[in-house]
């Protein structure tokens, strides 16, 4: 009963002692969002180009073309606002904006690591 114990305890201690951490890659990506299809005031092409949703979804789509378990780890650099005048004759005065250059941080889990073991974590 005595040896049960021990061996129990021993086993708990060495289980708890040899979690590892998490290991990840990362990769910084520069890239541009994409205009919106409509044409609008420059004011308001300005502003819609910025928007925290768009952002964060160009953001993802970014990290995303990497490959499959890529993520957004921050947005580093929102990068500067571009504005084009609309081509059509009827658009005269309408921009359509966009950002280029945004630095976004893509994180991966490392091939191997704990967190890829299934039922290890």
């Amino acid at each position: 009963m005595k040896i049960g114990v021990i061996g129990l305890t021993i086993g708990l201690s060495v289980l708890s002692s040899a979690t590892l951490a998490t290991e990840y890659i990362y990769r910084d990506l520069m890239a541009n969002t994409l205009p919106l299809q409509h044409c609008s005031s420059l004011q308001q092409a300005g502003e819609d180009a910025q928007k925290t949703y768009k952002l964060t979804m160009y953001s993802k789509k970014f990290c995303q073309t990497q490959g499959y378990g890529w993520h957004v780890e921050k947005i580093k650099q929102p990068g500067k606002l571009v504005c084009n005048p609309c081509n059509l004759a009827a658009n005269s005065g309408k921009y359509q904006c966009y950002l280029e250059d945004v630095v976004v941080a893509c994180k991966r889990i490392k091939p191997g690591s704990v967190g890829m073991l299934p039922g290890k974590s």
